[in-house]
């Protein structure tokens, strides 16, 4: 009984570490992306997209249980979570829980200050053009990095990941 206890403790810590690291992860590289595709890239604007971004990405680690829902639709499409299959179902769920979101406050940021500065934009075209290639680009980043980041944080807690 104690040691399922302290196996669920550990593994709480791990999700929480894991929350971290896929944020911070995430959210660097979207700013990056962001500011370089704005085409007025800026240390300040990079810094405060990056901050802005990070507090969402913590945030929603720490509230949306992206790891058991991710895990639910691998059930439903009858993919085991450990394959590539698995794999790549937990990173589109957890790719169309944070981006969408991240890209939605990144560009209403990016919108405001193009208009402070006479810009005549559309939001919708703004926020459109910016979310697909971010999809992309954070699919790409959670299917590479979240196997990378759990392998680590497992092997730091002496657990060993499943096959």
């Amino acid at each position: 009984m104690m040691e399922e206890v302290n196996k669920s403790e550990v593994m709480k810590k791990v999700e929480r570490r894991m929350g971290i690291l896929m944020g911070v992860s995430l959210s660097l590289c979207l700013s990056l992306f962001g500011c370089w595709f704005s085409g007025h890239f800026s240390l300040g604007a990079f810094v405060t997209s990056f901050l802005i971004s990070t507090v969402i990405s913590l945030l929603i680690g720490f509230l949306i249980p992206t790891h058991k829902i991710g895990i639910a639709a691998c059930r439903k499409l009858r993919a085991q979570e450990h394959s590539l299959k698995g794999g790549a179902v937990t990173s589109l769920v957890s790719d169309l829980i944070y981006t969408p979101l991240i890209s939605l406050v990144m560009t209403a940021h990016a919108f405001n200050n193009a208009l402070k500065h006479g810009a005549s934009i559309s939001f919708g075209g703004m926020f459109v053009t910016s979310l697909l290639p971010s999809l992309l680009i954070g699919f790409v980043l959670i299917f590479i990095l979240t196997p990378l980041f759990v392998k680590m944080l497992l092997k730091k807690e002496g657990i060993q990941k499943p096959e």
